[in-house]
């Protein structure tokens, strides 16, 4: 296959198809979101019912099903038909199956993300978080964005998660780097968008004290603990409530090493 041939599909935003550079179309939201439940199946044949429940949802799946799914294989065919190279979408007798074809830049960012945890093991912090810096450029919005049905609705929030997740991965590490200072203004940000992160919280008031704003790195622990008990009538957890209590009594294991001296 050469460079020009095949299609890339790419799902950190909306779907999107690339032949040489340029987008195939893929019909309209229903037979996309088919597309993307079979991307997700990695060459693995999916039954008719599976692929409806993936798609609708048990309970809303119209009485024309069938016909609907038969509609968008063949407007998926046609779609590959014009690509040299394009993947195949075929009938196997007990279900449908998409080979050839892959989820590429989620491919790349797994690799960059393998990377940069294998970089940062072996104490080149600046190294993984060029790294995974450059995983958290390959997203245009959010995953499968725009397409609806209960499976890709689980894999978005399951993504959502693990992007999270990375993220906070990545400013623990820069705050025990030195880089606090640049740490606030996002942080202050992702605290904005996820309220009841206690982690985000813990890791704003980390930043904050370590460029001598205690005072506001115990403000943001007030104003969490507030959140918490307005929103779910709980306290915080143990962790977060022991870093206050090391703030409170001025901890010097909180400065970076030789900041206390």
């Amino acid at each position: 296959m050469g460079e020009d041939e095949g299609i890339r599909f790419e799902l950190l935003g909306p779907l999107r198809a690339l032949s040489g550079g340029v987008e195939v179309p893929l019909g309209p939201p229903r037979q996309r979101t088919v597309l993307a439940v079979l991307l997700h199946q990695d060459g693995r044949s999916m039954s008719f019912g599976s692929l409806v429940d993936a798609v609708w949802g048990e309970a809303a799946a119209p009485a024309h099903v069938r016909n609907l799914v038969q509609k968008y294989v063949s407007g998926l065919r046609r779609a590959f038909a014009a690509v040299p190279g394009a993947p195949e979408l075929t009938w196997t007798g007990s279900g449908y199956r998409l080979t050839g074809a892959r989820i590429a830049d989620l491919a790349e960012r797994r690799a960059l993300v393998d990377a940069a945890l294998a970089a940062r093991e072996a104490g080149d912090r600046p190294r993984a978080g060029e790294l995974a810096d450059r995983a958290e450029r390959l997203w245009r919005g959010e995953y499968a964005e725009g397409l609806t049905g209960p499976y890709l609705e689980a894999e978005r929030r399951r993504w959502a998660e693990k992007r999270l997740l990375l993220l906070e991965a990545r400013l623990e590490s820069d705050i025990e780097g030195g880089r606090a200072y640049e740490c606030v203004h996002e942080l202050i940000r992702q605290v904005a968008a996820h309220p009841l992160r206690e982690r985000l919280v813990a890791l704003l008031m980390l930043a904050l004290y370590r460029t001598g704003r205690s005072c506001e790195a115990l403000l943001a622990y007030e104003e969490a603990r507030t959140r918490l008990a307005e929103a779910m009538g709980a306290d915080p957890a143990p962790g977060l409530r022991e870093l206050h209590q090391r703030m409170l009594r001025q901890d010097p294991a909180l400065l970076p090493d030789g900041a206390a001296a």
